[in-house]
Order: C-alpha cells, then sequence, then structure tokens
C-alpha cells in the first residue's frame, strides 16, 4: 500500500506541471541541514497570483512545491505550498492579515483523485469565461471578464473582472449561477493586473516585469518621469496596459538622492553681465545647463555642481563673478547631453535604406557602374588619342569654310543685280 501511495503521489506532481504564478518571498536558508520548521502555518498559491494562509494541523511534512488539499467554503480547493517556516509569518504580517482572524486548515497531500476533480474543473475554465462575457454583454453591463478560475473541487468558481466605474452585477450573478450551476464570486482586478495575466514582451526586449516576477503593484506618478528629465510624452511612458510603466518607480529613490545633492530649480545665478536661470540638469556627470531666460534656451553655459555652489555663495555675499564659468573667457561653453536611449533605438533598424538611381545615357541604355564603368571610359579616352594621332591637322580649314561661304553668296548677289 505504501508503495501505491507514493507512486500516487508521483504521479500527481507530475500532472501539476503548469506555472502557479510569482513568488515575492524566497527562502534562502530553506536547505539548510538540521533546520527544523517550528511553525505551524503554510502559504498556498494557486492561480496566477491568489494566495493563502492555512495551518497544519496535521503536522505533515511539507515543503516548497507540494501540492496539498486546503479547506475552502464550500469544499476543498487544491494548491502548491510556496513558502513555510519562519517567513510566513512576515508574509502575513506584509498581507495585513489579523492575527484573530479565521485560519482554515490543510487536509491533505493531493492524491490522484483531487487531482482529477481539479483537472475536470480546469478545463471548463475557457468555455466558462467566453459564455460568461456573452452574458455580461446580452445585460449590456460595462465591464470585462478578464480570467475564470474554479476551485478545485468544481464546487465555486471565481470571475476577474476589469471595470472603470462601479458596476451593479447582481443580474449577472444570478445569470451565471443558472448557467454553470456553481457558486459565484466576482472579483475586480486593475488594468496591470490583467498585463500580468496576459503577458508579452516589453519595450526593453525583456518579458514584462508584471508577468514575470512583480506580485505587489505600487502606483506610479508623473514625478517620477520628472525626477529623470523624462519627456512627458503619453506613448513613451505608457505600458501595455495603457497605465504608467512600472518601471519608472526603480531608479527614482537614486535620482532623488542625487537631485538632493545639486542646487534648487528656483536658485539663480547673479553675474555682471546676466541673471541665468537652471534650464537641465545632468545628474550623472552632475553637470548644470543654465540660461539666460527662464523658460527657453539662450546663451546656454554648462557648469559643474561645485561652481554653481562657489557662485551661489558669492552672491549671497553680494558679490556678482564676471563670468559663470570659472575662469573663462566666453560663457558660451555649453556642453551637449548624449541621448544614449537615443543610440540604441528600437525602430533603428526599421528604416529603410536609400537605394541610389542608376542614371539613363540618353535613351541608349543604362549607364555601366562601378569598376565596369572606369574601365570602359579609359578604354574610350584610348582609342580617341590614337585617332588623333591618325588624323593629320587640318589647317586650311576656316579658309575653306569661309571661301565656301562666299562662294554661297556670290549668287544671291547676282540675283539682285539681275532684279
Amino acid at each position: 500500500m505504501d508503495s501505491l501511495n507514493k507512486e500516487a503521489e508521483a504521479s500527481v506532481e507530475l500532472k501539476f506541471t503548469e506555472p502557479r504564478g510569482k513568488l515575492n518571498c524566497f527562502d534562502w536558508l530553506g536547505n539548510v541541514p538540521g533546520k527544523k520548521n517550528t511553525f505551524d502555518m503554510v502559504e498556498v498559491q494557486f492561480k496566477n497570483t491568489r494566495k493563502g494562509y492555512y495551518k497544519n494541523v496535521s503536522n505533515l511534512n511539507l515543503k516548497i512545491g507540494d501540492i496539498v488539499a486546503v479547506e475552502a467554503s464550500p469544499g476543498h480547493d487544491v494548491g502548491r505550498v510556496s513558502l513555510t517556516g519562519k517567513l510566513v509569518a512576515l508574509q502575513m504580517k506584509k498581507a495585513n492579515l489579523r492575527p484573530d482572524a479565521e485560519i482554515r486548515r490543510i487536509f491533505r497531500k493531493a492524491k490522484a483523485a483531487d487531482m482529477e476533480k481539479f483537472e475536470a474543473a480546469k478545463a471548463k475554465e475557457y468555455d466558462t469565461m467566453i459564455r460568461s462575457r456573452q452574458i455580461a454583454k446580452d445585460l449590456k453591463l460595462d465591464m470585462k471578464i478578464g480570467d475564470v478560475e474554479y476551485q478545485g473541487d468544481g464546487n465555486k468558481a471565481i470571475f476577474y473582472y476589469i471595470a472603470d466605474e462601479r458596476v451593479d452585477f447582481r443580474q449577472l450573478i444570478k445569470v451565471l449561477a443558472d448557467v454553470f450551476h456553481v457558486r459565484i464570486e466576482m472579483k475586480q482586478i486593475g488594468a496591470r493586473q490583467e498585463a500580468g495575466r496576459i503577458g508579452g514582451i516589453g519595450p526593453c526586449g525583456r518579458p514584462l516585469c508584471c508577468a514575470s516576477w512583480m506580485t505587489n503593484f505600487v502606483s506610479v506618478a508623473t514625478s517620477a518621469a520628472r525626477y529623470q528629465d523624462i519627456s512627458l510624452n503619453p506613448q513613451k511612458l505608457a505600458g501595455q496596459c495603457a497605465k504608467l510603466k512600472c518601471c519608472l518607480n526603480y531608479e527614482v529613490d537614486t535620482y532623488v538622492e542625487c537631485v538632493k545633492q545639486m542646487p534648487s530649480k528656483e536658485i539663480r545665478l547673479e553675474t555682471k553681465q546676466h541673471t541665468y536661470y537652471l534650464f537641465k540638469t545632468d545628474v550623472f556627470n552632475k553637470m548644470l545647463t543654465y540660461s539666460t531666460e527662464k523658460n527657453a534656451p539662450a546663451d546656454l553655459v554648462t557648469i559643474p555642481a561645485e561652481r554653481a555652489f562657489a557662485v551661489i555663495a558669492l552672491n549671497k555675499r553680494g558679490v556678482k563673478p564676471d563670468n559663470l564659468s570659472e575662469g573663462g573667457d566666453s560663457e558660451k561653453t555649453s556642453s551637449e547631453f548624449v541621448d544614449i536611449v537615443g543610440q540604441d533605438s528600437v525602430t533603428r533598424f526599421d528604416k529603410a535604406k536609400k537605394k541610389k538611381r542608376k542614371k539613363s545615357n540618353g535613351g541608349r541604355g543604362n549607364r555601366p557602374s562601378g569598376n565596369n564603368a572606369s574601365a570602359n571610359q579609359k578604354q574610350e579616352g584610348d582609342n580617341a588619342e590614337r585617332q588623333s594621332e591618325r588624323r593629320p591637322p587640318r589647317r586650311n580649314q576656316g579658309r575653306r569654310n569661309g571661301g565656301q561661304a562666299r562662294k554661297n553668296d556670290k549668287p544671291a548677289v547676282s540675283e539682285k543685280s539681275g532684279e
């Protein structure tokens, strides 16, 4: 019997090969020998990013990756163990799970019968989603059903929908319950969650962060783009979810720290000739570009941050330097900023190469090009020189032509005289 149970568990692990979402916590000390698991709470992950925390009341020897049957309402659900040990307590605190909350139990490791029910319920998800979309359209509801997830025993279905405004789906729940004969639960998700479920490739050439490793979505503001001196172009700042890209938040903290080491944008620099306003900041090189106009590039001067602080200190003492640049005769010493993104543009290979048009040779055919053309020209030049050497020069050609012209003029004069 023990051998049969082991074979059944092995078959369960082989069948459950689909990735069940992403982890945002990893136990690096999980494989340390001699480590004892003294915490009885287990994190279980279901389809996509849905997680739950359950109590191991039977003291099962669970490890990450095991398929378990857990308590649900009603019936049971099937999921994958994603985290064990003391790190589960930190994850529960992060999820704002109250200590007095009702904690459900882990029944057992999933058996072959549990996996058969799970696979049968999973096979109905796509057809259910298509049918439910048509039902919502017939009820004229302004919503989109993005995904459907069945419980492990098939007694409950979770419908994930997207809507910009509040939707009254009470009638929809009644119709769905009559059509599919299961308990219905509606969950609203955002555009970022939908993009993570669909997946795709980002403009950086890598898989979408929301589809590969991100699970907690933080709001992104346009101030993150302003701190990084990124042009506020909606087409470049928006991702596939039509929201601001999540990667705008990755480096904004570093930019904020670097900007603190720079002079404020509101500070003006006074010289004997002009008043300068901050126009652009190069955070990496710590270079500042000043302009004589407040919101326009005029007489740009680029100086390091140390020089800017020195001029500010002089202005506070009532001293105005001759030039903004240190020891320079001319103030118009601007340095160009290198557009790193522009050099590595994704569409740089999409531009069609311009083809040179072949010039026609007066209807005699196309003119030969390349080495053949130069060889033909050289041969024609040699032939022309040889012909000129063979022919004797005509010295009296002009006289003959002139005499012939006079002979032609004489009859005309005689005709006039005869008249």
